[in-house]
């Protein structure tokens, strides 16, 4: 078995390998607090652990639901590596078997044992032939060709690919696809809410006083007090179970999504493409250099074809497939070269389905944003866990000492007076209250709103083109700085036409007449054109039309072949290929030797006009002949390729040499690593290929750079070509920016130290003749410079860069599987207005979530502030329970509900991007917050202790006037939450009612407490401690709720200091 190891997957290895991640080690290094951790992609084991550890957390199942497993991650590694272990047992059985001397006798083709409906060969004998790599099976079925007989297919032109036959074949040899383990049902997600601490205390502590109160007022009473808390925390953890099952089908049916490759197949003659779960047994696939392997398979033919089996067996080396080792396995990736490969096994009866079905897909995986809102969630709850600890001291003492007076002013308690069981009911209230307070206090719904605007927003995404495959890349998008964009499909439609050809010395116009042509240069053409492709052509039976599969390059220079009257499948007849050096984006050229029926060899090489141009001694004129290239001809095709270039053209050239069979390797061995000579070529001709810049192109642009996110344009194609595309989208403005180092070559900014990288990285803004290693290189210099990087990328290539940016963005059709397995967000039309609907997105994310914190810290400070006052002045608190558990549920449940689903808005794109280490309360934050819960807290502990009078009550009975307070405080603090929920959604605008109509969520949320807090308060009095309230109380109750309004129109005119409110604290102390 031989090792490939030039080809350029290896060299990609070799350069992760070597880059490492130094900026985001540098990250983790650089921070004491266990809660700043500005990037999550590629985070130690040891730092996601120290943050766990580090938070408080009431319910740890819920809160770490949607975090990265990592006793599940260990187990998962247990399985890989045994696995593993088997592959590699077979490759060593492998390798012993031809180490040995045996000789194998080869007689007549084995008969299969086995009929399998329409077959003569069963998926069994199929599974233990390509698991155990058992070429003497093969090769007793008649090889290849005789396997192909068995499976009824024709190994060129494929199956026949109709319903009937699909069927059959799955019902024969299975489907491809592996039993997954059930997702969790919505009784688990009720089971985890239960798990929470403080709920549990509250059930125990509801199931006492309804004891209690049994006991000493009878059932027909006794029972309100224990009842009314059971069903408010039955109610809580049934609406926090209902939003967890929610969430969890949005992120089930994306990972449906990601696991859905589509590769392709040919069938009846015809390259189609198919879902990889649609594939089946007898199905020849397509394999080009970056695609997954979908099944297990055997080789039909390949070209330097070299597959990295690593994913599988764990070692990282590149084996090189042919008659030799003719075995693929499904879920490796080819890393060299193409071929055909016939499938064997699908599904289960493979090693990759054996392991997908063995291990669950853990998507958990911890944001950087959902970190630090562990910390801010951990420093609330302990201050949450001290006030509530203090009102239960002194509530306790207020009561045991005789200081808790009844609404009579007499004392409740009176030692030696007071029944045992009065004393235990009073106790179980005091502990209830002090409980609640720590739900109310500690805000375990902030990391999951997290998750809650991240599904939403994944969700959407998903109708914007973006598949999201890392959850931390939509909020990291939020925070990009610039974006290195390939030009050719995501900047340019990716549509090419051949619109200018220069053959036989001079230009051709129109560039289709094939009446210009020699028939001598006419067959070299058609030659190059057919042989030197991964497309192909397919002409159906009658008159239908040509159809061109293959990269929009090669189908629009198959397409002006086809328009000259090439006849591709007569060409691709008369000579045979005898080995293929792939199109390599270091060389930018790719190149086939052909075998003639006279014994003469041709050797064509196809790829970037200048480079192919600079290998070329000679040219083929008009009349066919073959003419040394003088000087003043090398200018004239220079200036053609500068001219097409400047006029956003890409230039390809196509060239050939003719050589002796003689210099060919004869052995397999050599053959594959032959070196295909490229020098002293003659130029055949020199085509521009027109691919037009995307509609809206510029306006995505232009909005990018009003947000503060540079666009770079990295492109393989010539910097003149680069330069004019650039001049159409915006990137360069104007004529006067197209000097270096805006516009640069991948040479020269390779051939410069790091230190020079990095101080001119910032300045550019095109890259032209760029390979996927100076990507690379940009890519690093710029975060060194402290930019947040997106990255687009489609090539195999083009992974390191992908892997080593913030954001990676593979391309939905044109990138490969391992350009969208080191991506982050795959985007899916390979549009670059699709780009900046991330880049909204993730800007969307953040903003939603600082709307979710002011709300929610507001009515955390006003209601501990209001309690514990209330505990320490008069030994009651005008929030029972039930009233701070409705609270809890419209702050955490329903608040992050209205306020993480609000969708982007344009203002989001007219503000700068918002950098990793800044704080997430703003100064903003901080004014509207403390301007509202001062508001709240001044205006109900003043009804508080001067209600009665205010109100009108002092003619009502103590208890009543007490209950009426009460209640009226308890509804114009939810009230005050419902108006300020509104002023939430735009912390720093005047207009806080602006596209409130697009979020039918928040209108139908609002809608619904106000219509449960009206049924509280006039129909479950008894539940809830309220009475009913009069209509001037209620309109007391919502103007002091609709002040909040006015009040914040007033606080968003105060200006605030630019300097972070704790930096302006941390400086005073030092001082």
């Amino acid at each position: 078995m031989s090792l490939c190891t030039s080809s350029p997957y290896r060299r990609r290895q070799d350069v992760e390998a070597r880059s490492g991640h130094s900026s985001d080690n540098e990250d983790y290094e650089g921070s004491s607090s266990p809660f700043n951790i500005t990037s999550t992609k590629n985070a130690p084991i040891e730092r996601l652990k120290r943050w766990r550890q580090a938070a408080l957390v009431l319910n740890a199942s819920r809160r770490f639901r949607y975090t990265l497993d990592l006793k599940k991650e260990e187990e998962k590694k247990q399985i890989i590596r045994k696995i593993r272990a088997h592959a590699q047992a077979i490759r060593a059985a492998e390798l012993f078997k031809e180490a040995g001397e045996r000789v194998n006798v080869l007689g007549t083709p084995k008969s299969p044992s086995i009929l399998n409906g329409d077959y003569t060969i069963g998926p069994e004998q199929l599974a233990l032939m390509t698991r155990d790599h058992d070429l003497s099976a093969l090769q007793q079925y008649g090889g290849v060709k005789g396997l192909a007989a068995l499976l009824k297919t024709n190994h060129e032109k494929g199956i026949y690919g109709d319903d009937e036959e699909l069927l059959k074949r799955r019902n024969a040899f299975g489907s491809n696809t592996y039993p997954q383990k059930k997702g969790r049902t919505f009784w688990m997600f009720l089971w985890e809410a239960w798990q929470d601490l403080t709920l549990i205390i509250l059930m125990i502590a509801a199931v006492a006083s309804l004891a209690l109160g049994i006991k000493t007022e009878g059932i027909k009473k006794g029972w309100y007090d224990g009842g009314s808390i059971a069903f408010a925390v039955l109610l809580v953890i049934f609406v926090t179970a209902i939003s967890d099952y929610r969430q969890s089908l949005q992120f089930q049916n994306l990972n449906e999504e990601k696991r859905n490759i589509h590769v392709q197949v040919i069938r009846g003659g015809r390259r189609v493409e198919v879902s990889i779960f649609d594939l089946v047994v007898g199905d020849v696939v397509l394999l080009n250099i970056g695609d997954q392997v979908p099944a297990d398979g055997v080789l039909i033919s390949g070209h330097s074809l070299a597959i990295d089996e690593s994913s599988m067996t764990g070692e990282s080396k590149i084996v090189h497939k042919d008659s030799k080792a003719p075995f693929f396995m499904s879920g490796c990736k080819v890393a060299d070269g193409s071929g055909t490969m016939l499938v064997t096994s699908v599904g289960i009866n493979t090693e990759w389905g054996l392991l997908m079905a063995s291990i669950s897909e853990d998507t958990g995986e911890e944001t950087p944003l959902q970190v630090r809102l562990n910390g801010v969630a951990t420093f609330i709850g302990i201050v949450g866990l001290l006030v509530a600890f203090v009102v239960l001291v002194v509530l306790l003492v207020r009561y045991f000492t005789g200081h808790t007076k009844n609404s009579s002013g007499t004392g409740i308690f009176t030692a030696g007076k007071t029944s045992v069981s009065d004393a235990i009911d009073a106790a179980i209230k005091i502990v209830t209250v002090a409980v609640t307070i720590v739900v109310v206090a500690v805000p375990e719904g902030l990391p999951l709103a997290v998750t809650l605007t991240l599904a939403y927003s994944m969700r959407k995404m998903m109708a914007d083109k973006a598949l999201v495959r890392r959850l931390s890349a939509c909020e990291t998008m939020g925070s990009a700085t610039t974006i290195c964009s390939d030009k050719t499909g995501t900047l340019t439609l990716n549509q090419m036409t051949v619109v200018a050809a220069y053959v036989g010395g001079k230009k051709i116009d129109p560039p289709d007449s094939s009446s210009l042509l020699s028939p001598i240069l006419s067959s070299l053409l058609f030659e190059g054109i057919a042989q030197n492709t991964n497309g192909s052509v397919f002409t159906p039976e009658g008159d239908g039309e040509v159809e061109l599969s293959g990269s929009p390059t090669e189908r629009a220079i198959l397409d002006w072949g086809v328009k000259l009257g090439m006849n591709f499948e007569a060409v691709r007849s008369n000579t045979k290929i005898i080995h293929v050096f792939p199109f390599n984006s270091e060389k930018k050229r790719g190149g086939v030797a052909l075998q003639l029926p006279d014994s003469q060899v041709h050797i064509h090489w196809k790829g970037a006009a200048e480079i192919v141009l600079g290998s070329c001694t000679r040219y083929i004129d008009a009349d066919g002949r073959v003419v040394p290239m003088d000087e003043d001809k090398v200018m004239f095709f220079k200036s053609t390729i500068e001219d097409m270039a400047t006029s956003s053209l890409r230039c390809v050239s196509l060239a050939y040499r003719p050589d002796e069979l003689e210099n060919v390797p004869t052995d397999e061995e050599q053959l594959a690593h032959w070196v295909l000579p490229e020098d002293d070529l003659v130029l055949l001709a020199i085509v521009g290929l027109k691919d037009p810049c995307r509609p809206g192109v510029k306006d995505a642009v232009r909005l990018c750079q009003i947000a503060g996110v540079k666009v770079r344009m990295v492109t393989g194609d010539n910097p003149q070509t680069a330069k004019a595309i650039a001049l159409e989208c915006g990137i360069l403005n104007s004529e006067e920016d197209v000097g270096e180092p805006n516009i640069i070559e991948g040479r020269v900014f390779r051939a410069l130290s790091d230190e020079q990288r990095k101080e001119i990285a910032d300045s550019i803004s095109v890259m032209g003749r760029s390979s996927p290693n100076d990507k690379l290189l940009l890519v690093q210099a710029l975060r060194k410079r402290g930019h947040v990087v997106a990255v687009t990328g489609d090539g195999t290539n083009d992974a390191p860069a992908l892997h080593e940016s913030d954001i990676g963005l593979a391309m939905g059709i044109q990138g490969t599987e391992v350009a969208k397995e080191s991506s982050d967000i795959i985007i899916l039309d390979d549009n670059f207005s699709s780009v900046v609907k991330v880049v909204r997105w993730g800007r969307s994310v953040y903003a939603n979530i600082q709307k979710f914190i002011q709300f929610q810290l507001t009515v955390n400070v006003a209601a501990l502030i209001i309690n514990v006052v209330s505990a320490v002045s008069s030994g009651d608190v005008p929030l029972n329970a039930v009233q701070l558990l409705w609270v809890n549920l419209i702050m955490d449940t329903l608040g992050a509900l209205a306020l993480a689903t609000e969708p982007p808005t344009d203002h989001l794109m007219h503000r700068p991007p918002v950098g990793r280490r800044e704080p997430l309360i703003t100064n903003i934050m901080w004014r509207n917050l403390l301007i509202q819960a001062l508001y709240q807290v001044s205006v109900l502990l003043v009804l508080n202790f001067q209600g009665r009078s205010l109100l009108g009550l002092k003619q009502d009975s103590s208890d009543h006037a007490n209950k009426v307070k009460n209640t009226l405080i308890f509804n114009a603090f939810v009230f005050c939450q419902i108006f300020n929920e509104f002023n939430a959604r735009k912390p720093d605008e005047i207009n806080v009612f602006k596209g409130i109509t697009r979020n039918r969520l928040f209108m139908g949320i609002v809608g619904l407490t106000i219509v449960l807090q009206i049924i509280i308060i006039e129909f479950l009095g008894k539940f809830a401690s309220t009475v009913r309230l009069n209509w001037k109380q209620w309109l007391v109750s919502i103007a002091i709720g609709f002040m909040s309004w006015p009040l914040a129109v007033i606080g968003k005119l105060i200006p605030v200091p630019e300097t972070p409110f704790h930096k302006f604290l941390t400086r005073r102390f030092h001082q």
